[in-house]
């Protein structure tokens, strides 16, 4: 590495702060952040506007506390199992001013274009107008951006119609009928907050999905499948079956799915109020739409209603809008070939940080990937010569492991992925001095 090496950082969000903060520890000086928002955060940052693509009102993690907080930064001992978004906001914030990051990061400045020059450097373009020049870029700008829409919806509807993107508070659904598409955790989180205003609240659920309650004897059910992670795969299936069973009986006796495919197979939803909600005649499952009238909506076995407002909790695209679309474009791929979901084949100076969807919290995960791409850069850790084989290898087993759909494209499993990136970390990587007394300050 030049003495004089510079390292730019797109987005401050959970992936972005880290990446900093791991890239100052490796001992590289020359950091730039780009924030296109006034504070570090990212969709933590909540706003009763429509800007950028915060979370809701009522928003806590679905991932617990212990499970959840960056490798050497824990998160306060009087956090609740689940902390709310204000409570998350605030640990990030904590991390930024703990680690000094601020100094690094130059806000309200967007990245309009990045462009990749013939000497492997990059030229950044800032709001449209300044450039600047660095040798390495790391991509952390999320991919919960850009909403999916359902196709045909939005056109054949005569009612409300709006996206998971726009949703911020149940107030405007107060005495409608709303129907809710998906049931991912965005979708079972809305449906349940609208069931407590609207007239009625129902959801549309195309293909069965495993949902999940937050807590099993008394713990987060995260730190209880952490467990299960250490057992032989067959045999883990078979226990995350059969706890399933004693939790929540026969999704059949709730009106849905039954799913058909392990539990670790798909992204999982938890929620526990969404069944309890349904049970109490608050939230009506709805199977799959095949025709909109109007406001009449018909599902797959022949039931017809009429609604005032859809909302659609489709997901996002993964979206580079910095990038030329014939550079790369994840928007409608497939299968995302990236090395430890970080290291592209063709470009070895553009790493990604937090570009996957793992089955529990993205944050430690993030921080691994950063602690790998600094010490990358640091030359303490080589680039594979099948680096490009690897990374098709690594989309074969999403493609086998995960159902099919472009909800799975970037999916891991949390334990493994995490062991994966921590055989690649070098022994000689440098640990931050004091990082074992790290305590979270409220401000």
């Amino acid at each position: 590495m030049k003495k004089s090496t510079r390292v730019a950082v797109i987005g401050a969000g959970c992936s972005g702060i880290t990446a900093v903060k791991n890239l100052l520890q490796a001992g590289i000086k020359d950091v730039v952040c780009y924030e296109q928002n006034a504070e570090v955060g990212g969709n933590w940052i909540y706003s009763p506007q429509l800007s950028h693509s915060s979370v809701c009102e009522t928003t806590h993690i679905i991932s617990s506390k212990t499970l959840s907080a960056y490798v050497d930064y824990p998160m306060p001992e009087d956090y609740p199992d689940y902390p709310s978004h204000e409570q998350v906001l605030a640990y990030f914030q904590s991390y930024a001013r703990h680690f000094n990051l601020y100094p690094h990061i130059q806000f309200n400045s967007r990245i309009t274009e990045a462009v990749l020059l013939e000497n492997q450097q990059w030229k950044l373009q800032i709001n449209g107008e300044e450039t600047q020049i660095f040798d390495f870029l790391l991509v952390a700008n999320g991919h919960h951006n850009v909403p999916r829409h359902p196709e045909g919806v939005e056109e054949a509807f005569s009612g409300e119609y709006l996206h998971a993107h726009a949703y911020k508070t149940n107030e405007p659904f107060k005495d409608k009928r709303v129907l809710v598409i998906g049931s991912g955790n965005s979708g079972c989180d809305c449906a349940v907050e609208i069931s407590r205003v609207a007239k009625q609240s129902a959801i549309s659920i195309r293909r069965a999905q495993y949902i999940i309650p937050k807590f099993f004897l008394g713990k987060p059910t995260d730190t209880f499948n952490k467990i299960i992670t250490y057992l032989p795969k067959p045999l883990g299936n078979l226990i995350r079956s059969l706890t399933l069973k004693l939790m929540v009986g026969n999704y059949e006796s709730y009106n849905l799915p039954k799913p058909d495919f392990p539990v670790t197979a798909a992204h999982p939803t938890l929620n526990s109020e969404l069944l309890y909600k349904i049970r109490h005649g608050k939230v009506h499952p709805r199977s799959g739409i095949t025709k909109i009238e109007g406001k009449e909506i018909t599902f797959n076995d022949g039931k017809k209603e009429e609604y005032d407002t859809v909302l659609a909790a489709t997901g996002y695209k993964i979206t580079l809008p910095f990038f030329k679309k014939d550079f790369i474009n994840y928007e409608e791929a497939d299968r995302v070939p990236l090395y430890l979901r970080m290291f592209h084949q063709d470009y070895p100076s553009l790493v990604f940080i937090g570009l996957f969807q793992p089955q529990g919290a993205i944050w430690p995960l993030s921080d691994l990937q950063a602690k790998l791409a600094a010490n990358y850069i640091m030359e303490r850790w080589q680039r594979p010569a099948d680096l490009g084989a690897l990374a098709e290898k690594d989309s074969d087993f999403i493609a086998k492991e995960f159902t099919r759909n472009q909800r799975h494209t970037i999916e891991v499993h949390y334990q493994r992925f995490r062991k994966q990136l921590l055989r690649q970390i070098p022994t000689s990587a440098p640990d931050w001095t004091g990082q074992k007394k790290a305590v979270l300050h409220n401000a």
